[in-house]
């Protein structure tokens, strides 16, 4: 018996779920609390594994408080523009892999907490003359 890969936009769906639910420092378990479910069957939408219903999609947004387009921003070949999710333009695929990461989660989280400009753009700064020094076949 062969196992079906999941579809590109019921991963990509659940990863955003995934992205926002981490943003807001939220347990896979809270989560299915509000929404009724076990926490299993969160891990199962976030994986994309288990596809989510209309209903069940803007009863997700509603909790984690961002516009039911948000979670299918980026989503692959649907063209879709941002129309009032989290910033104005579409973000190109790179960015939302890398929040779709604990690091990069853990790192925005933190740098959004810096309220000193010039703290930050020297932060920047700092992480851009590393990433020149790395070899450019790993970037």
């Amino acid at each position: 018996m062969s196992t079906k890969a999941p579809n590109p936009v019921d991963k990509h769906v659940g990863s955003r779920v995934r992205m926002r639910r981490i943003m807001l420092g939220m347990s896979q378990e809270k989560l299915g609390e509000a929404l009724g479910l076990t926490f299993q069957q969160v891990q199962k939408y976030e994986k994309g594994t288990n596809r989510v219903g209309a209903s069940r999609i803007q009863q997700i947004s509603e909790i984690l408080q961002v516009p039911v387009s948000f979670l299918f921003e980026g989503s692959p070949g649907t063209g879709v523009v941002r129309t009032g999710g989290m910033s104005e333009a579409p973000s190109p695929a790179y960015v939302s892999d890398f929040l779709a990461t604990s690091e990069g989660l853990a790192l925005t989280r933190a740098f959004t907490r810096i309220t000193d400009a010039k703290l930050r753009r020297s932060i920047v700064d700092m992480v851009e003359q590393i990433a020149a020094r790395e070899p450019s076949d790993q970037r």
